[in-house]
């Protein structure tokens, strides 16, 4: 089985990119992490990574006068990797079509609800004051539409009596921990078409490649 070659983006302390480097640790996983970048030279989640012997890179966003500007020298690092993926894991960036053209349906996100329901920032809250009883995470494909990518795959947690945003951000992690290695094997074994939206299983051939 070739492993598929992935690039992980980073702007604070990495948990989920922990994730999936614990989890592409098994050669049987169809995926292998062999960069993790950031935009923030201080970003805990790079310490991580070293100490696994994985090669890092700071791009830092305030060295460019504009996101499309910082977008390009993003996307011709990623590009020199040679990868097949990129997982972005708490990467927090707009980004714009200088990024996006080039990695259309080969670029997956994490997000803490239950897509398409509460997509940007302070999706806990937003929850909690909705009153709803189930909340989770989703991984989905990134496109020009915040959170919009066709979902990949999901994971429910109940809300329950009392819960901050602290306590559901909390039980929503663990499951996000769990759910983003599922999910990235998932995408290292399908065939996506940004156009259509559909998916199809990779021919079994081409996994023996």
């Amino acid at each position: 089985m070739k492993r598929k070659r992935v690039g992980v983006l980073i702007s604070g302390r990495g948990s989920n990119m922990a994730a999936l480097v614990e989890a592409a640790q098994d050669p049987a996983y169809p995926a292998e992490i062999v960069c993790v970048v950031s935009n923030r030279p201080d970003a805990a989640g790079l310490k991580f990574a070293q100490g696994r012997n994985i090669s890092t890179h700071v791009i830092d966003h305030k060295s460019y006068a504009t996101r499309e500007a910082f977008d390009a020298a993003l996307n011709d690092y990623l590009q020199s990797q040679k990868l097949d993926l990129i997982a972005c894991a708490g990467f927090m960036r707009v980004m714009t079509s200088v990024l996006l053209e080039p990695w259309a349906g080969k670029m997956i996100n994490i997000h803490p609800s239950l897509l398409p329901l509460y997509k940007g920032t302070h999706a806990h809250e937003r929850a909690l004051a909705d009153g709803v009883k189930v909340h989770g995470c989703s991984v989905h494909y990134v496109t020009d539409e915040l959170d919009g990518g066709p979902v990949i795959a999901r994971a429910e947690v109940p809300v329950l009596p009392g819960d901050t945003p602290e306590t559901l951000a909390a039980r929503v992690l663990v499951e996000e921990h769990k759910l983003y290695p599922k999910a990235l094997a998932m995408a290292a074994t399908m065939e996506f078409n940004p156009n259509s939206s559909s998916f199809r299983r990779k021919p079994e051939s081409s996994k023996s490649n």
